[in-house]
């Protein structure tokens, strides 16, 4: 099954690092982030890993929560974090899934439905296509999907931008250009009248184009 976005997250109950979850009860009413692995004790993966453990209070300050994702066993995540703390200074302090089964992998499109089998034996370049990021709104609605060959570590930063750009958006009703970052100037969505913009943005806005109408970043 491919996922597309705004289709609901497929849940789940998982064994994690942290316990058992069901994922859309783990989730709450809060965005979320699930990024996947192909196999533990990978280079790429481990400095990602770090990197998500580093910036996890941007992510926390953003009431986004974040989960990882391998086909191997809890218990090797668990080895393997030592490994990330030692070598990434940080120490993984979020939830990763275990998932031996490959089901959830399956049913997140990750792995075709046909793969028989278990995690057990599988090389990375068996499962090269678990490499990638969800986000997910409170609505339980995949807001992106992005997908990373093994070889490409993930830019977390990038991903913070992203989230910033989509809460942003599901609460007002604009569009942010390319290489957006907060507090810098927006557009209003085409979807509004330019009858409900002058009652939006009574100040006006600028409009070089007819389909380009510029405004300063909305507060609150």
């Amino acid at each position: 099954m491919s996922l597309a976005l705004g289709d609901t997250a497929p849940n789940f109950a998982a064994e994690t690092t942290q316990g058992p979850i069901d994922f859309h009860d783990w989730l709450g009413d809060s965005w979320g982030v699930l990024f996947s692995h192909p196999k533990d004790f990978t280079p790429v993966c481990t400095t990602e890993l770090g990197a998500v453990a580093r910036l996890k209070p941007e992510f926390d300050r953003r009431g986004v929560k974040v989960i990882g994702l391998s086909v191997d066993p809890v218990a090797d995540h668990a080895r393997w974090a030592a490994d990330i703390a030692e070598t990434q200074g940080h120490a993984v302090n979020y939830p990763l899934i275990g998932d031996t089964d490959l089901s959830i992998s399956k049913a997140w499109g990750l792995l075709p439905a046909s793969v028989e089998g278990a995690s057990a034996g599988r090389t990375a370049a068996d499962n090269q296509t678990v490499r990638n990021v969800f986000v997910i709104g409170p609505d339980k609605k995949i807001r992106l999907i992005l997908a990373y060959p093994m070889t490409t570590g993930r830019n977390f930063d990038e991903i913070l931008r992203v989230i910033d750009s989509l809460q942003l958006t599901a609460k007002h009703r604009i569009a942010t250009p390319a290489d957006w970052a907060q507090g810098e100037d927006v557009f209003i969505a085409g979807s509004v009248s330019n009858e409900e913009a002058k009652t939006l943005y009574p100040g006006g806005w600028r409009e070089p184009k007819p389909y380009i109408r510029i405004v300063p970043q909305p507060q609150g």
